[in-house]
């Protein structure tokens, strides 16, 4: 399967299961196999670096499982062919997104004017509260 010119994932890595679908589709939904079950083995595939790879299991999130195959399942057509494209892009797109290195931060430190608009506003607040307070020669 190719996702860009430099990444390439072998088919061997891909397994594919058609198991029955939810949701509407009426008596067909029941018959016949139209969702996909797309598994990835992300730890053992040899196009992926470890960091891309372990960058991929983070994005993944809940579809990652513990051995580190990513499972993709693609039900929203009714035809098989577009539920296996369907799971097959989202695959891709995953990978993809993993291969940009994410953007370091860079710390920056409170301007002068949020340093003294905060202030202000703790005054005003704190005046505000002094002025809850009971009255002398109230009781």
């Amino acid at each position: 399967m190719r996702i860009s010119e430099q990444i390439v994932i072998d088919e061997k890595e891909l397994d594919e299961q058609f198991v029955r679908a939810s949701g509407p589709g009426g008596q067909n939904v029941n018959k016949v196999s139209t969702a996909v079950q797309l598994r990835f083995r992300a730890t053992s595939s040899s196009s992926l670096t470890p960091d891309v790879c372990a960058r991929l299991l983070k994005l993944a999130g809940n579809r990652a499982t513990a051995s580190g195959e990513i499972i993709i399942i693609a039900q929203r057509f009714r035809t098989q062919t577009q539920n296996r494209v369907d799971a097959r892009a989202r695959l891709a797109a995953m990978i993809l997104s993993a291969f940009l290195p994410p953007k370091l931060r860079r710390a920056t430190k409170p301007t002068f004017g949020s340093k003294k608009r905060r202030l202000e506003t703790k005054q005003r607040v704190g005046s505000i509260k002094r002025l809850r307070g009971s009255v002398a020669g109230d009781e």
